[in-house]
C-alpha cells in the first residue's frame, strides 16, 4: 500500500489540495496570505518552466531531429487535429444537460500541448522509439507556449480576459525566458546534474499542486462551485472513450501500409499524439484566463485527463509491447524471405 502510496503521490496530492481549497479558500484566493497574483503568476510558473529547460536533453533532441514524417505526423495530430475534434465534440454536446463551463475545459484539453514525461515514460517501457518520443514531446512542449494561447484566443475570443498582448508578454516573461535560461545554465552544469540527478520532475509536481490548490482558492471563495457529481462522472466517462478513440486511431493511421512507420515508431506516434499536458496547461490557463470566475470548472477536465491518459497508458503496455515484438519478428521474418 505505501509503495502504491508513493507511486501515485502526484494525483493523491491533487485531491489533498482541492480538499484544503475547499475548506479556506480565502488563504490561496487572490488577495489572500499567499498572494498567488505574485507568488503564482511569476514565481511558480516560471520555476516550473525553468525546470523544464534545465532538464530537457538537448542533444537527445538533435538526435532525433531527422525524422521529419513522424514529428509533422504527431505535431500535427496533437496541435490541429486534436483541437479541431475536441472542437466539435463540446459543440454536439451544448444541447445536453453537462455543465457548459465543463465542456469548454473538454476544449481546453484539446488546445494543450503534448506532456514532457508521460508519453515518454510509457514509450520507454514498451521499448518504443524513445529518441522521438522525447523529441516530440519536448518539441512539442516548445511549440505549445505559442500554439495553445492562439488556439485558446481562437476558440474562446472574448471569453479570454486578458488583452492578447497582455498574454504574449506573460508567457514571455514566466515561460519562454526561463526555459532558454534552463537550456542556456544547463551547458554549464549537465555534469554536475547528471551525477547528482536533481529531482526536476518532483519540483516541478509541487510547484503546479500549489497552482491547483490557488486556482480553486479563487473560485471556491466566490462560492460559484458547486456542480452536480453526475456532470463529473459524464466527463470521465466521455475522457475514457475520447482517449480510447484517439489511441485506437493513431494506432490504425500509423500502421497503414502508406505510411512506413516502424512498429517502435507507432508506439510512440500512440503515446505523443494523444497526450495532454497538465504540468503546461494549467499554467498556461492561469496567464491566458487570468480572474475568469469559472477558470477551476474548466480546468477540472484537464486534471482528469492527465491521470486517465496515464491510467490507459499503463493498461496498454503489456498489449502494445506484444504486438511490437511480434511485429518486428514478422518484419524481420518477411526482410529475410525476400532476400
Amino acid at each position: 500500500m505505501l509503495s502504491s502510496l508513493q507511486k501515485n503521490w502526484f494525483l493523491i496530492g491533487i485531491v489533498v489540495v482541492i480538499s484544503l481549497a475547499r475548506l479556506a479558500p480565502d488563504i490561496g484566493a487572490k488577495g489572500g496570505i499567499l498572494k498567488p497574483e505574485i507568488t503564482v503568476k511569476y514565481v511558480a510558473v516560471s520555476t516550473i518552466f525553468l525546470n523544464s529547460g534545465l532538464s530537457l536533453k538537448t542533444e537527445e533532441l538533435r538526435s532525433a531531429f531527422g525524422h521529419f514524417r513522424l514529428h509533422i505526423f504527431v505535431q500535427s495530430f496533437t496541435l490541429a487535429f486534436a483541437p479541431g475534434v475536441f472542437s466539435l465534440l463540446e459543440r454536439m454536446l451544448q444541447f445536453t444537460s453537462l455543465n457548459k463551463w465543463l465542456l469548454k475545459g473538454l476544449l481546453v484539453v484539446g488546445c494543450m500541448p503534448p506532456p514532457v514525461s508521460s508519453a515518454v515514460i510509457l514509450t520507454k517501457a514498451v521499448g518504443g522509439n524513445e529518441a522521438a518520443a522525447i523529441f516530440n514531446s519536448a518539441f512539442g512542449s516548445f511549440l505549445g507556449i505559442f500554439v495553445t494561447p492562439f488556439l485558446l484566443l481562437l476558440f474562446f475570443g472574448s471569453s479570454s480576459s486578458v488583452p492578447f498582448l497582455t498574454i504574449v508578454t506573460q508567457l514571455s516573461m514566466t515561460v519562454v525566458l526561463p526555459l532558454l535560461v534552463g537550456q542556456f545554465l544547463r551547458m554549464y552544469i549537465k555534469q554536475w546534474m547528471e551525477e547528482t540527478k536533481p529531482p526536476f520532475g518532483t519540483i516541478s509536481s509541487c510547484v503546479l499542486l500549489l497552482i491547483i490548490y490557488t486556482t480553486f482558492c479563487d473560485t471556491f471563495s466566490q462560492d460559484n462551485s458547486e456542480i452536480d457529481s453526475s456532470h463529473l462522472v459524464g466527463v470521465v466517462f466521455l475522457i475514457v472513450i475520447l482517449q480510447s478513440c484517439l489511441l485506437m486511431l493513431t494506432f490504425s493511421l500509423a500502421t497503414m501500409k502508406e505510411s512506413s512507420f516502424t512498429p517502435a515508431d507507432t508506439v510512440a506516434i500512440m503515446f505523443c499524439s494523444t497526450h495532454k499536458s497538465l504540468t503546461l496547461g494549467i499554467p498556461m490557463l492561469k496567464i491566458v484566463f487570468a480572474g475568469h470566475s469559472n477558470l477551476s470548472l474548466m480546468s477540472i477536465p484537464l486534471l482528469i485527463y492527465h491521470p486517465v491518459q496515464i491510467l490507459l497508458g499503463g493498461l496498454l503496455v503489456p498489449t502494445v509491447k506484444a504486438w511490437m515484438i511480434g511485429a518486428q519478428q514478422k518484419g524481420k521474418v518477411e526482410a529475410n524471405v525476400g532476400v
